[in-house]
């Protein structure tokens, strides 16, 4: 999953999450299928205070790009801790990640007006339905067709309503 890198609300988003603060994104893409859907909105928060484990669907940069993927796995290199991450429907880990590319994790996903709690593992059915997702593209095709049809928010929306910030009030 996706949210486009060209957005300046980006930049904003950055700076909150790393202050510990939270954000709403609106994502897009299909890498994060069936556990995140296209028009899903995520409510992100920094991770400056804890780290994420295994399981955990977080918001990364690469390559200066937003992406929001599964960790998979924590590393120690150099005494740093640099994190695996991959899409559900996706077949390869992305590169590791560090510490200053790691922006926050998901903590609630809000879809059809409900509040989802990710979970930190698929279930069985959800890991073959991201295989299928992941290896056959016409299934892949219909399934989000299908999504675009029962979900008219899931269509792709303005720059303006990508980011929805709130911050923690300062604390004396």
């Amino acid at each position: 999953m996706s949210i486009p890198s060209c957005a300046p609300e980006l930049g904003l988003a950055r700076e909150i999450l790393a202050t510990g603060g939270r954000v709403r994104l609106r994502a897009f893409g299909s890498s994060m299928l069936p556990s995140l859907w296209p028009g899903d909105v995520l409510t992100i928060e920094g991770v400056s205070c804890h780290a994420p484990v295994p399981g955990d669907i977080v918001l990364v940069l690469h390559h200066e790009r937003p992406f929001i993927h599964r960790v998979k796995q924590r590393q120690e290199r150099d005494g740093r801790p640099r994190w695996i991450t991959r899409g559900d429907a996706v077949p390869q880990s992305d590169p590791p990640v560090t510490e200053g590319e790691l922006l926050g994790k998901v903590l609630f996903i809000e879809r059809n007006r409900r509040i989802i709690v990710p979970r930190g593992r698929l279930s069985v059915s959800d890991r073959a339905l991201a295989w299928m997702l992941c290896h056959w593209d016409r299934l892949r095709s219909v399934c989000l067709r299908m999504h675009s049809f029962r979900n008219k928010s899931a269509l792709p929306g303005t720059a303006a309503n990508l980011v929805m910030a709130e911050r923690r009030p300062e604390v004396s």
